[in-house]
């Protein structure tokens, strides 16, 4: 395994580069086709194949797939979503993971190993309690059921990063702040969670793609109820009968994609942090 690590490392950089370079338009390809597809003509989508170029580009596909596919209504939907149900994650997780962490109490073991064994729960196990108690608590055909559906998920590998980043804190530093008579609230609140930046970063990359990219959820909670779709059920609208709108389509999925890749642009420093420290923890 040496041999192999000293023989890699007297590689010249150049092919090292080139390797690197030939991975990332491999594994970025897929999203510049999608975007050429979106200023393709529908017939340019299969007649032109991979070709990345468009002919003309058809800037009209973003103003039907905005206006006539009522997309900007599924976009807002998402954005409500999506938000309230990372702040409910957010706080939940953190919570969680913060007292298994740092308060021993009787059946803490149990709790986190029936945690861990939702792990291998299939989701779709649990949508038809999860519609029933909707419906009958009046929260069905809503974007407040939908919120608390999508947030009332167990969220186990978010509740794990916070019980390992919480676990690696120093206990002097909450007991300074008990000595000085803050309470749990504010002991978290004010010290712990601002100390956990890196993982609510993570979490909320996490959260946020998980919630933006669902489908299934989605769909039951907006059967008859079709604006208050998201972004993800709102691509059904390019489905016809007997065609298929792929530029269309094309255009409304990078629409949703920009919010995603700004996201990630913005917490990134923070998502490789969070997910080192937790590990290392």
């Amino acid at each position: 395994m040496s041999r192999r690590r000293r023989a890699l490392r007297r590689l010249p950089w150049w092919i090292a580069a080139a390797v690197l370079a030939i991975g990332c338009l491999i594994w970025i390809y897929p999203f510049l086709w999608m975007v050429s597809a979106s200023l393709k003509t529908s017939a340019e989508v299969f007649t032109k194949g991979l070709d990345l170029l468009p002919g003309d580009p058809a800037w009209s596909n973003y103003e039907r797939a905005w206006v006539e596919a009522e997309f900007g209504k599924y976009l807002l939907n998402t954005v409500i979503v999506t938000v309230c149900t990372v702040v409910v994650v957010v706080v939940r997780c953190a919570m969680t993971g913060y007292v298994l962490a740092r308060h021993d109490f009787r059946g803490r073991r149990i709790i986190m190993g029936v945690l861990v064994a939702t792990l291998f729960v299939p989701a779709g196990y649990t949508i038809i309690p999860l519609v029933d108690l909707s419906q009958k608590l009046g929260l069905l055909n809503s974007l407040t059921g939908m919120i608390v559906a999508m947030s009332g998920a167990a969220n186990v590998a978010a509740i794990l990063l916070y019980f390992g980043y919480f676990r690696g804190i120093p206990k002097e530093l909450t007991e300074a702040a008990l000595i000085d008579g803050a309470g749990f609230a504010t002991v978290f609140f004010r010290v712990m969670l601002p100390l956990a930046k890196p993982v609510t970063a993570t979490v909320t990359v996490l959260t946020f793609l998980s919630t933006w990219n669902a489908f299934f959820l989605p769909l039951v909670f907006t059967f008859s109820r079709p604006d208050l779709r998201t972004v993800s059920v709102g691509m059904l609208a390019f489905i016809g009968e007997n065609a298929t709108d792929w530029s269309g389509m094309a255009a409304a999925a990078t629409i949703s994609l920009l919010p995603v890749v700004a996201l990630f642009i913005v917490l990134q420093r923070y998502f490789i942090e969070g997910i080192a420290g937790a590990v290392k923890s």
